[in-house]
């Protein structure tokens, strides 16, 4: 199956493309088209369904393609939540960065950092949902965490966004500590995407 990924991020593609392997992945530039979503929803939930229809309606109503979708970020029950839904824009909406930017990964780890230093409640949890469209209005979703407590400082070079802040007990690193061909095996965004795989080959939707 043609399947285009609903971001241009690298990492993704990489990791999504071990888990589709077989099925014939593409991202908006390979098909020279310029997407771009607005993620406006109050959800994970409701940004990945708003990504893979903006995408949808791109392409021109599918032609021929699958997509796929997601949105994903870190909570932390202490912060209520927090970053949540704004993982990717943490820091701007609230005031704690000003300016045109741009704003980096490293400057989010600090200001996560800094906001819950001294605090007892570390746990965190990154959370992944993502969708699988075939039509504007037949698509099926899946949503998947990855639980582990907020470090006291990033450690790790690998991965990106709140990889090196979270700690996973069970491994004793962080997840930018962590081989990438582990991550892409226990990771919140790997277990939707094999959730939506198994979808795709039961239902026939994954053939070539």
């Amino acid at each position: 199956m043609r399947i285009v990924l609903a971001s241009g991020n690298a990492h993704k593609r990489r990791e999504l493309g071990e888990i589709f392997a077989g099925h014939a992945l593409f991202v908006p530039a390979d098909l020279g088209l310029d997407f771009h979503h607005e993620e406006t929803g109050a959800t994970f939930l409701s940004n990945a369904v708003g990504k893979a229809l903006t995408l949808f309606r791109l392409l021109g109503e599918g032609k021929g393609f699958g997509v796929i979708s997601d949105d994903s970020g870190i909570s932390l029950p202490a912060l209520d939540g927090a970053p949540g839904v704004y993982s990717a824009r943490y820091g701007e909406l609230d005031g704690a960065f000003t300016g045109a930017g741009p704003f980096t990964d490293e400057m989010r780890n600090a200001l996560l950092v800094r906001r819950m230093r001294g605090a007892r409640d570390r746990r965190a949890f990154f959370v992944c949902a993502m969708v699988f469209l075939v039509s504007e209005f037949r698509f099926f979703t899946a949503q998947e965490t990855w639980e582990g407590v907020l470090a006291q400082g990033p450690s790790g070079a690998g991965g990106f966004g709140y990889d090196p802040l979270l700690f996973l007990p069970e491994w004793g690193c962080t997840v930018a500590e962590l081989p990438s061909h582990e991550k892409n095996r226990v990771s919140h965004r790997a277990k939707a995407a094999r959730a939506l795989r198994v979808f795709m080959e039961n239902s026939g939707e994954g053939g070539e």
